[in-house]
């Protein structure tokens, strides 16, 4: 036992005094009545004992190494100083690295790989049956993660397919051009905007490397762009203009291949810059004749096939004779893209130039954006021109926005209108819109609406809503809505905005484009709804309809409602207001005169006709 309590093997034992040795042994004798604190209590003088030695020894050494030791320790600043240097020198040499540069010095994330997996698997699977549900599935990734990396990944698999796959046919093209704008449709026209621009970028690459497969794939993609509406024939027949200044033998397969998949569109939507590029078309042709050095009578000219064919194609596109494949309705996907309002994402701002550019800032594919670049270029004739037409058009759309116009059908239909030279010319614009779904509904509540902010009556809105009525019966009924919406308001409304608005229908039915049946909407024996302002607007309509046009115009308004029981209540309204609201100007006066017209008619229930 007395070995186990032994003090620290550092204790010299040859030092031990007689008087330790009696001490050790009376703590032998009293081992078994001692406690752990006795023990350690008896310990301590030995240990501290081994300290004093182990100092004497340190002691000992250390006038040996001190000489050695400055050294070293001088030797240990220094480099101690070298090393503070170096870190320092490391920090200073760190640059900046912007976030959008970043990606491409760092590999690829765990994070993004899974979403290239992810997204490249939907894509492989992707066909006209599965476009709607694959179209939802990629939005809801596309709204969990950061939009640029999506949209970037999204942009990279379908040019990537496109660029490396096989010959694509009308339907592969259609499908993916479906997708492509589904997504603008759903996650916003940015989406849309930077798939375009990079779809340009790498077209302008591989026509550079002369990949003629990549080159048609990627245009044939492009050209369904537009014909589900995303983009604008502005932008191809931009793009036609490019490849027709080039006239090289990719430029002609390339837009044999515009024509082949949108020709008939093209021309559709705008027949006089199919005309313009027809012409540039057949000049370019007689100078590379010419250039060829080629007998003329020679049917040829020295020309190539491919050439001779787009001749015959762009023939048959300017006489509408053939029925290119261009025409495969693809009902289905257009019809989906007509829910999703896709022309409310048509990037009609967008240029060539800028989808090619490298220098893209901001949000350049919005109207505004850009154009003040180059306002300042010194450029003339044709660009000019088109500068002009700009500033025009940006003047519109500001004098669109000051009138309350907040959506894109409303601006599309507001320029037309107010830039039609007649009424006729605005109605043919506003045909060639070509309004998907319910946005037409938006021109005739533009119309009636233009027509309540002019000063006085202008007869040129009702002269042009009564055409699209006669056209469409669907403008019809939305005139009529739109009629019952402002007689809501009349009380709060501004004389002004009330007797256009009184004047305008009274056209509208005296022409037959609205029934007298539109007031069935007004209780006119009810003394609580006919307010002065109620009683003031339909004065100036019924005398209006009564005093500024014909009598056979008067006879057959007023007869249109006399046949029908549904409308007694109406009738007998109308009779009452006359009595008690318009006065009668003399029995010989005119005002006189129509009123007995139209309560005759008002009777007329045999439908008799005015001799």
């Amino acid at each position: 036992m007395a070995k186990k309590i032994k003090a620290p093997a550092a204790v010299p034992a040859v030092n031990r005094k007689t008087k330790e040795v009696d001490h050790t042994a009376k703590r032998k004798r009293r081992r078994k009545s001692l406690s752990a604190k006795d023990v350690v209590e008896e310990i301590a003088p030995a240990v501290e004992l081994a300290s004093e030695e182990e100092k004497e020894e340190e002691i000992v050494h250390q006038s040996d190494e001190d000489s050695d030791g400055e050294d070293e320790e001088e030797a240990d600043v220094g480099e101690e100083k070298d090393t503070k240097r170096a870190k320092t020198e490391n920090r200073t040499a760190v640059k900046y690295v912007p976030p959008h540069l970043r990606q491409a010095q760092n590999p690829v994330s765990e994070e993004t790989a899974r979403l290239e997996r992810r997204i490249r698997g939907l894509l492989n699977r992707l066909s006209e049956a599965n476009v709607e549900s694959i179209t939802s599935d990629v939005s809801t990734i596309f709204q969990a993660n950061g939009r640029h990396v999506v949209t970037e990944i999204i942009s990279d698999e379908v040019v990537g397919a496109c660029i490396a796959g096989p010959r694509g046919n009308d339907q592969y093209a259609a499908v993916f051009a479906a997708y492509v704008a589904g997504m603008a449709a759903t996650v916003g026209i940015d989406f849309g905007a930077k798939f375009v621009s990079k779809l340009a970028k790498a077209l302008e690459d591989q026509y550079k490397k002369e990949d003629g497969l990549a080159v048609r794939n990627l245009t044939m993609l492009l050209s369904h762009l537009y014909v589900f509406r995303l983009l604008p024939s502005e932008l191809l027949y931009e793009l036609l203009g490019v490849l027709c200044k080039r006239f090289q033998e990719l430029d002609v397969s390339t837009m044999l291949t515009v024509l082949q998949s949108c020709g008939l569109g093209l021309r559709g939507d705008d027949p006089a810059a199919m005309k313009d590029f027809i012409v540039s078309v057949q000049q370019r042709t007689a100078e590379v004749k010419s250039q060829l050095g080629k007998d003329t009578d020679n049917p040829s000219g020295g020309l190539s096939k491919r050439v001779q064919f787009m001749l015959e194609t762009i023939c048959d596109i300017k006489n509408n004779k053939k029925q290119s494949k261009e025409l495969i309705p693809h009902a289905r996907l257009k019809k989906w893209l007509q829910k999703l309002s896709v022309e409310d994402v048509q990037l009609r701002a967008v240029t060539w130039t800028k989808l090619i550019d490298t220098d893209q800032k901001g949000q350049w594919w919005l109207p505004q954006a850009g154009e003040r670049e180059h306002a300042s270029d010194p450029r003339g004739g044709m660009l000019g021109a088109m500068d002009a037409g700009a500033v025009e058009a940006e003047k519109m759309l500001r004098l669109a926005a000051s009138q309350r116009m907040n959506t894109d059908a409303r601006r599309a239909v507001f320029c037309m209108v107010m830039s039609g030279e007649d009424y006729i010319d605005a109605f043919e614009k506003i045909l060639r819109l070509k309004l998907p779904g319910t946005q037409d509904r938006e021109v005739l509540r533009v119309i009636v609406e233009c027509c309540l902010q002019e000063k006085v009556f202008n007869k040129y809105y009702a002269l042009l809503a009564a055409k699209l009525c006669q056209h469409d019966k669907n403008h019809k009924f939305t005139t009529q809505y739109c009629a019952w919406d402002h007689f809501k308001q009349l009380d709060t409304m501004e004389l002004r905005r009330s007797a256009n608005l009184a004047r305008f229908l009274a056209h509208m039915i005296a022409s037959g484009a609205l029934s007298l049946s539109v007031l069935k909407a007004v209780d006119f024996a009810d003394p609580r709804v006919l307010t002065p302002k109620v009683v003031i607007h339909f004065r100036i309509l019924l005398e209006s309809l009564v005093t500024e046009y014909s009598d056979n115009e008067v006879w057959s308004s007023f007869s249109r409602i006399a046949a029908s029981d549904k409308f007694q209540e109406l009738r007998d309204g109308i009779v009452l207001f006359f009595h008690q609201y318009i006065k009668e100007d003399g029995s010989t006066g005119l005002l006189a005169k129509r009123l007995k017209l139209a309560k005759k008619a008002l009777k007329n229930v045999a439908g008799v006709l005015l001799n």
